[in-house]
Formats: structure tokens, C-alpha cells, sequence
């Protein structure tokens, strides 16, 4: 099986728990995720989120709509006596 066969068995099912085990850093019978086992199984859920458009894919921030106010650390102080 090639790589390419390999992502495209990834099914929604497998896809979720992939995220899930990178999320809390071990698989579903509790056994801790390795290093490389954590890397490949997010090139995994990159990989099957390139299917979707952007908007669906995880770690999706839509841009903003309006600009942001200045914070309120940047905004001059006003002292009064």
C-alpha cells in the first residue's frame, strides 16, 4: 500500500480519533502517542483535510470582518489630579 492509498482509507471515523489522540497526546486504550507517532498522525490529519475546502479544514480562523480597536495597553493614559 502507497502513501497515497493509505490516506485515502482515512475514513471520518479514523480521521477523528487521529485528532483526538493528538489532542489529549494518546490513543483511545490510553496508551501515550510517541513523538514520531504524534508527527505522522498530524501529517495524517493535514493530508485528509487538504480533500475539503479551507474553511473545513482544522485550525481554520476566518478573517476578520472589521478591523480591530486599538487595545487598551496602546491607548494613552489620562491622568487626572
Amino acid at each position: 500500500m502507497d502513501l497515497q492509498q493509505l490516506l485515502d482509507s482515512i475514513t471520518p471515523q479514523v480521521y477523528k480519533q487521529l485528532q483526538r489522540a493528538v489532542e489529549i497526546g494518546k490513543w483511545l486504550d490510553g496508551r501515550p502517542l510517541t513523538d514520531e507517532q504524534k508527527s505522522l498522525c498530524i501529517q495524517a490529519i493535514i493530508a485528509y483535510d487538504q480533500r475539503y475546502p479551507e474553511h473545513q479544514r482544522t485550525g481554520y480562523v476566518p478573517p476578520k470582518s472589521t478591523e480591530c480597536e486599538t487595545p487598551a495597553a496602546e491607548q494613552p493614559l489620562k491622568w487626572e489630579h
